[in-house]
């Protein structure tokens, strides 16, 4: 399983951004895809994860300006991220696996990652 990020950059607070993670053609259907964030000195953490039967996942800080969304066709899964601040820079990775403890916002349940795209918001 490969997958590439893309659409990181700079924005300024209130701003918006879309990320965009494309997955090779081998991900299996039955994977739960998601976003993850690590800021310099912090634990990476669960931003918003999306099942194979749609059920979807989001940290609470993100709830509300945060959307996860998939495009089987294109095998595509994107994160459309609005009234962003300051507290949402960091680097965000794309994973992929099979949830087995039932906690999709954990990133110990992915086997796949993708080298990450950088969002910095400047306040």
């Amino acid at each position: 399983v490969q997958l590439v990020e893309s659409g990181g950059g700079t924005v300024q607070a209130g701003g918006s951004l879309r990320l965009s993670c494309a997955a090779s053609r081998y991900t299996e259907s039955r994977y739960c895809l998601g976003w993850f964030r690590q800021a310099p000195g912090k634990e990476r953490e669960g931003v918003a994860t999306l099942d194979s039967d749609g059920g979807i996942y989001y940290a609470d800080s993100v709830k509300g300006r945060f959307t996860i969304s998939r495009d089987n066709a294109e095998n595509t899964v994107y994160l459309q991220m609005s009234s962003l601040k300051a507290e949402d820079s960091a680097m965000y990775y794309c994973a992929a696996g099979r949830i087995r403890f039932g906690d999709p916002l954990n990133p110990d349940e992915y086997n796949f990652w993708g080298q990450g795209t950088q969002v910095t918001v400047s306040s």
